[in-house]
């Protein structure tokens, strides 16, 4: 069973339905479960980074999601939901995030155009399960104006230009982001899916 965290931060749905296209139970969790009740946690988003976090907080998924991630639950961040990992974002002042993840969101640079929307290749870092099956130069779909500047990049699993290098998908230990959308992001999108499926039912 795998929990598709609800906390008022955009449409759930397209994410639960790819799960469940691949096979997956899925729950969209509109508060928290006991501990353990889940063998996998997606948390997706669009918005601003600020009200995501007043969100996580106010509804009690702040601690819920760090306890669960501690307990070695594999975890999947998607696209916001990837950013509010780490230690704060410049979006809105300086906004402090989950802190799983030790860095900083970055709005891109102004010589590019933001959002980021489309599609892009990625470039892989480092051989990780959640990019099994997945070929350097391999498209999936953005939209973002900011990015994750992590303090350790050996954290970064593949990279995406636009204005520069960035980091389009990280792994630590049992937590996996992406900063694109897998969802939209046609066979590969649905391989990396697939993947964090078989990482849950693995580790359950």
């Amino acid at each position: 069973m795998i929990a598709v965290v609800d906390y008022g931060m955009g449409n759930l749905r397209s994410v639960a339905k790819a799960l469940e296209h691949l096979g997956a139970s899925v729950t969209v969790l509109s508060a928290p479960a006991p501990a353990g009740t889940y063998s996998g946690i997606v948390l997706p988003g669009v918005g601003a980074f600020g009200d995501a976090v007043a969100n996580l907080e106010e509804q009690g998924w702040d601690s819920w999601l760090r306890d669960a991630i501690s307990a070695g639950t594999p975890f999947l961040g998607i696209c916001l939901g990837l950013q509010l990992l780490f230690t704060r974002s410049e979006e809105g002042g300086d906004v402090r995030g989950l802190n799983v993840i030790g860095g900083t969101v970055r709005r891109f640079p102004p010589s590019v155009i933001v959002p980021h929307m489309g599609w892009n290749q990625l470039r892989i870092a480092r051989e990780t399960p959640l990019l099994a099956g997945v070929k350097d130069g391999d498209f999936v779909y953005f939209v973002h104006s900011y990015r994750v500047v992590p303090e350790d990049a050996l954290v970064a699993a593949a990279v995406s230009d636009y204005g520069g290098e960035f980091v389009s998908a990280v792994v630590k230990g049992n937590v996996w982001g992406v900063q694109f959308h897998p969802e939209k992001s046609q066979e590969v999108g649905l391989t990396i899916l697939r993947n964090f499926i078989r990482t849950a039912a693995t580790e359950k």
